[in-house]
């Protein structure tokens, strides 16, 4: 049995575009044969616009799914997981925690690396995922021969965990998701579960514009007493290159990592 931690982009999305492509230019052809004067221009104009829209969409979401694909050249999903587990490290019968864990990936990296700790991997796996579940991933930790992880629903906006309950925290790609939410309390929930001692890794989209001044933040986790915090880039060369970062539309992704 292999594991199978599926695409980060669902094939929905791809077969959605490609059919409205698909419809688009039905559309465009009816429209060609069956209409005159005033309402062929409008038809036309119309139908050009949304065929235009589908192909570039369709175009972008193959792009992005070739790259994400566990199974294809590029691995991007399986890079940045390996990327983020490196920082990931949890002391002897200690206990970790990955917030979103989706298919699991993150959560058996993790456990791969430490494995005589035990990771709990969350997740709320809701209809925009329909492909993860936790039944998926225990099928992945068994097909990846771990046994020190564990899988349950949760909720990033408010674990289920008391304070300083973790070794370690961890989590990749999963904030900038969360509509409507604060994603520095967003982070601070995850930390609030982080014994003293404790290390993090949170691997996002940690643009100004989603995260606001970062760099403040880190500043007022210094104050409040954390041993080491830093922000590194990971659009540059580290994960991946700014180019291919704008291409795939992660331009400002970051992994923040420290000591509490």
């Amino acid at each position: 049995m292999k594991a199978d931690y599926k695409n980060w982009v669902p094939k929905s999305m791809v077969f959605g575009a490609l059919a409205a492509t698909a419809v688009s230019i039905m559309l465009l052809i009816v429209s060609e044969h069956f209409t005159t004067g005033k309402l062929h221009t409008l038809c036309f104009i119309l139908f050009s616009l949304l065929l235009l829209a589908s192909a570039v969409c369709s175009i972008m979401f193959i792009s992005w799914y070739q790259a994400f694909s566990y199974n294809g050249r590029r691995k991007l999903s399986k890079h940045i997981i390996e990327g983020v587990a490196e920082y990931v490290k949890i002391p002897d019968g200690g206990t970790g925690l990955d917030v979103g864990c989706g298919s699991g990936a993150l959560t058996i990296a993790c456990a791969k690396r430490n494995p005589k700790a035990q990771i709990i991997g969350i997740d709320r796996w809701g209809n925009d995922y329909k492909s993860f579940s936790k039944a998926l991933c225990e099928r992945n930790a068994k097909a990846e021969g771990v046994n020190n992880t564990a899988f349950q629903k949760g909720d990033a906006t408010a674990l289920d965990f008391p304070d300083g309950y973790f070794d370690c925290v961890t989590s990749n790609y999963v904030y900038h998701n969360i509509t409507g939410a604060d994603k520095q309390a967003l982070l601070r929930e995850t930390l609030r579960v982080l014994k003293k001692g404790g290390t993090f890794a949170i691997h996002d989209i940690m643009s100004p514009i989603r995260y606001g001044n970062m760099q403040r933040f880190i500043a007022e986790l210094k104050k409040e007493g954390y041993e080491k915090v830093e922000l590194m880039d990971t659009t540059n060369d580290v994960f991946m290159s700014r180019r291919e970062a704008m291409r795939l539309q992660l331009g400002g992704s970051a992994l923040l990592t420290g000591i509490k």
